[in-house]
């Protein structure tokens, strides 16, 4: 039951019970079609000790495609700056619109997991 409450409210289950679970926000108003500039990302609940942010953007119409994301330094107010992944496909729905979603993990020093969270949006956003 937790995993389907999980899927469908926006946030991905810790895959440790230690974990934090990210609160992860973002927008699609400024983005253009088929841009390789991310979105600005808004991040809470980051754990103490987060060093990086791993970020993964998914087509979750086409899963298969890959749209990437980065890894990049945590900042210390949790926001990952519009352009900052560098390893970035930005959405670009053939037709129609799809749905995407941002998957981030907080790392350790260590490179460890210690935080996740996810936020899923439709682009173009109507």
């Amino acid at each position: 039951m937790l995993c389907a409450v999980a899927a469908t409210s926006g946030f991905a289950a810790p895959a440790v019970a230690d974990e934090a679970q990210l609160q992860v926000d973002f927008s699609w108003a400024q983005t253009e079609k088929c841009t390789s500039k991310s979105p600005e990302i808004h991040l809470r609940n980051v754990p103490s000790g987060t060093v990086k942010f791993e970020v993964v953007l998914q087509d979750l119409d086409v899963p298969t495609y890959h749209h990437g994301g980065g890894t990049i330094t945590a900042s210390p107010d949790g926001d990952i700056p519009a352009g900052a992944l560098t390893a970035y496909t930005g959405p670009c729905p053939p037709s129609g619109s799809h749905t995407y979603r941002f998957t981030v993990h907080a790392l350790d020093g260590s490179g460890a997991e210690i935080g996740t969270g996810s936020k899923s949006a439709r682009f173009p956003p109507n």
